[in-house]
């Protein structure tokens, strides 16, 4: 086969038969069940549901005007103890345009729980919000917040997850790929919160993913084995190495992240030199397949973990991932708020590249 991309016209993508929701009844079942609850880790989700939640993103991206009033005089409160860019913009920009509101509160300075215990600070939110969006460094902050609320509990990113980035990622892949059953998915760098939702969201989804990292910097043993537990119920797998170049071997999709998460600054230089052999660059992707695509959560270092010419290359998407988390956050929030609906025909953005050979 040739060495290069092939795109074919724009299909309907075939949800229901690709991820298994059965029938309209089916979809407005999960909405329910959905409704109300917190996703604090991508392990809070059913295969079912996670199949829900992208479909719906997809349809809110097809037809956004659909939804306008999903949230009508919904209020969102987000809390951010880190800064942000594609993160608040994509909540504030999904809740506004589906007719609520968002509220930010600057928590750079003072931590969630230190002027006010974490219970108190729930238990006021929940008499004035309907949802609660939280970007922390603890993990535990979210799961008190959500433990200890009646609203809906976000998690916008944590030291140990970040799961509305995996759902944006895994919703641009299908944009790609179409069913991602049987995806050859490697991740190469850090085994941060970024690789803990990956595997998890490509264990529900059937992904085949290889996560190399340098010794020491593994991702957490329970989120490989929690990962390694929902994949054998999908047809999924989960492989760790050390090598990624022997990782990058045929794969349909390479990601990447900083290898020096906020928080860590004061580990860069040491880190540097460790990380450099896992920088994403061309010859790395030429040992990908011919029409795999890179991804990267942003923001880039750009020369560290990846080079200008394949983060600005043909094969990258990271600006599509990162319109997409502004629809796949939509989505999430019209799922938990029960403003969630089927529409009856979605079609991909720009016609599917069928996974290929070399």
């Amino acid at each position: 086969m040739e060495n290069k991309t092939i795109v074919m016209n724009p299909p309907t993508i075939p949800r229901a038969a690709t991820l298994g929701i059965q029938s309209d009844t089916a979809f407005t079942e999960l909405a329910k069940g959905l409704s109300g609850r917190d996703l604090v880790s991508i392990a809070d989700l059913s295969v079912a549901e996670m199949a829900a939640i992208l479909e719906l993103a997809h349809a809110v991206k097809a037809a956004p005007e659909d939804f306008r009033h999903g949230l009508d005089a919904k209020q969102m409160v987000m809390f951010f103890e880190k800064a942000s860019l594609r993160t608040r913009l994509t909540f504030e920009v999904a809740m506004n345009t589906c007719g609520g509101n968002a509220l930010f509160v600057d928590q750079t300075a003072s931590p969630l729980g230190e002027r006010e215990s974490i219970p108190d600070v729930a238990r006021n939110l929940e008499r004035w919000m309907n949802i609660i969006v939280l970007r922390t460094y603890s993990h535990d902050t979210i799961v008190e917040m959500a433990a200890n609320s009646r609203v809906p509990v976000i998690n916008a990113l944590s030291d140990l997850e970040h799961p509305c980035q995996a759902i944006a990622d895994f919703m641009t892949l299908e944009e790609r790929f179409g069913s991602l059953e049987g995806l050859r998915f490697t991740y190469v760098g850090d085994g941060n919160n970024v690789c803990h939702s990956l595997m998890l969201a490509g264990a529900l989804l059937g992904v085949h993913c290889t996560i190399a990292t340098p010794k020491g910097f593994q991702p957490k043993l329970e989120i490989v084995h929690k990962a390694i537990e929902i994949a054998e119920q999908t047809g999924g797998s989960i492989a760790l190495t050390a090598d990624p170049n022997k990782a990058a071997e045929g794969a349909d999709a390479i990601y990447t992240d900083v290898c020096t998460s906020m928080g860590q600054e004061h580990e860069a230089s040491k880190r540097a030199p460790i990380f450099k052999p896992f920088q994403v660059n061309e010859d790395l992707m030429s040992r990908a397949q011919p029409s795999a695509v890179f991804l990267h959560c942003l923001p880039a270092h750009r020369g560290a973990e990846v080079t200008d010419a394949v983060l600005d290359g043909p094969q990258s998407v990271v600006f599509d991932q990162a319109e997409n988390r502004m629809h796949a956050q939509k989505a999430i929030t019209l799922m938990l708020l029960g403003g969630a609906k089927r529409i009856p025909s979605v079609r991909n953005k720009g016609g599917l590249q069928p996974r290929t050979k070399k």
